[in-house]
């Protein structure tokens, strides 16, 4: 059958369907919002999706339903909203001018002062009343990490996200009451064909499947790939970097799939962060603190695990955990695929096992076995929504005895990729599980990594938190299995 290409982005805004012929592949929707359209409720804080002020709702159809998701508007780009509703402040009041149960909270609470980032905590705060209307404080938390205040303070804030259900009834909420109406326009919109706008450095390609994705990258090696934008965004924004031509992926179902084999969890390239979440921790609890720490709830939203590890990063936040599961990335290049262990994929600062025209298509991530130990940390200047100084991953198993077996300790923020500590490892193993092994191995860090010094961390320091990590898990597993918390480590 011929593949048929449409030359046009479709979209509803607000409820109303929107097709352009003209995107830029450099489009934000912040940009599209506040220029095109006048919505500016929609605010320009930090331009990489730390702040939370340009905050809008994304809804997508996934498995059948229609699901919304805070996203950063200042780094999403209007290519990639082909099949989606974006749902700004503006559209919250009723046509009477009534405020919305989220907004008339934030009255009720004084929960703004100069109002500036009151659009993007009302939006955030407004997605997690459709997913849970009767949050706790961690829950509210969690949901405005991404989201930050200048003047109020938080407290008001949280009182304003505990009240909005007794402000208001979701179940006659407007993105509740028409979901079945919207699922119904966005079903409509989608074609399942191949999108096209644009020439050379200005064209942009929505691919109508992963086969399609595969065949146009080889025609295409050069194109950039967007999948969250999360990273990306940013080329553009701060560092005002040409990137076409792109394709986009968020669309493509086919690399959303998440798969609990016998053996395994296999995610899709395309899973973000988010809907990795409930699977990661079952499988891997020792996870949760890191996932709940990859930036704020709107770039979890938007960012992919694939996106993490094809980026290659060396203070990416995913690729030390992944190394210590022993997780192997599968690449394709047309029909051809090939997996490779992931702590081979990263070769060196700004390349990776990647030939033209590949592209990372899943991850496969071993179950943990019976005598593992695992653990992984981040040490960042801020606790939320900030980049590692350093982060560690460790596994071990031990025989009957107490010796180590096997020994993985893996780190980023100390090379120019995520890399093995060998001589570290190599000093644990067949070693008894105490802390003679532990001051052992650990002065063996020196011999592994020569770290530089930059703004986040000096070289010294970095050295001397990979040691703490070491024996902060040894403390964690070597008797009772506890997580430590930062008053313990620091006071005893």
């Amino acid at each position: 059958m011929e593949l048929q290409i449409r030359n046009s982005i479709r979209f509803l805004l607000n409820g109303k369907v929107v097709e352009r012929t003209d995107v830029p592949p450099t489009e934000t929707l912040l940009d599209y919002l506040r220029l095109d359209r006048k919505l500016r409720g929609t605010k320009e804080g930090c331009a990489e999706g730390d702040c939370g002020a340009c905050t809008v709702l994304v809804g997508r159809l996934s498995k059948g339903q229609l699901k919304y998701e805070s996203v950063n508007a200042c780094i999403r780009f209007v290519g990639s909203l082909d099949g989606c509703h974006v749902v700004t402040v503006e559209a919250l009041a009723g046509s009477d001018g009534k405020l919305h149960p989220v907004q008339q909270a934030m009255v009720d609470t004084h929960a703004s002062q100069c109002g500036f980032c009151t659009p993007g905590f009302v939006m955030s705060l407004y997605g997690l009343w459709m997913q849970n209307p009767k949050p706790n404080i961690q829950e509210i938390e969690k949901a405005l990490q991404g989201n930050l205040c200048r003047c109020t303070g938080y407290a008001a804030i949280i009182r304003a996200a505990e009240s909005v259900t007794a402000t208001g009834d979701l179940n006659r909420d407007p993105l509740v009451t028409e979901r079945a109406h919207v699922s119904e326009q966005l079903l409509a919109l989608k074609d399942d064909k191949r999108v096209v706008l644009g020439e050379g450095k200005q064209q942009l390609v929505l691919p109508a499947n992963v086969d399609d994705f595969a065949d146009v990258l080889e025609h295409n090696p050069g194109a950039t790939i967007v999948a969250g934008s999360t990273d990306v965004g940013l080329w553009v924004t701060k560092f005002m970097r040409e990137i076409g031509p792109v394709v986009f992926l968020s669309h493509l179902d086919d690399l959303r799939v998440i798969t609990e084999g016998d053996d395994g969890l296999t995610l899709g390239a395309g899973v973000s962060y988010t809907d990795a979440y409930p699977v990661i921790v079952r499988h891997f609890p020792q996870l949760e603190e890191l996932w709940n720490r990859i930036g704020g709830e709107q770039v979890r939203n938007m960012g992919t695990v694939g996106g993490n590890v094809a980026n290659g990063s060396p203070i990416g936040d995913t690729p030390p955990a992944l190394i210590g599961l022993g997780a192997t990335v599968r690449l394709r290049r047309g029909k051809n695929r090939r997996s490779v262990p992931i702590e081979k994929y990263f070769i060196e600062y700004g390349k990776q096992d990647r030939a033209p025209g590949e592209f990372v298509e899943a991850i496969h991530i071993p179950y943990l076995a019976t005598r593992d130990l695992y653990g992984v940390y981040k040490i960042s200047k801020r606790l939320d929504e900030d980049i590692s100084s350093v982060c560690g991953a460790f596994r071990i198993s031990l025989d009957e005895r107490g010796r180590v077996e096997n020994a993985i300790a893996a780190f980023g923020g100390l090379a120019g990729t995520p890399k093995r500590a060998t001589a570290v490892e190599t000093s644990l193993t067949g070693a008894v599980w105490d802390e003679g092994a532990i001051e052992k191995a650990a002065a063996a860090f020196s011999d592994d990594f020569t770290p530089l010094t930059d703004w986040r961390a000096s070289a010294d320091y970095r050295l001397l938190v990979a040691k703490n990590l070491l024996r902060r898990f040894y403390l964690e597993t070597g008797g009772e299995h506890v997580r430590l918390n930062r008053y313990e480590l620091a006071f005893g």
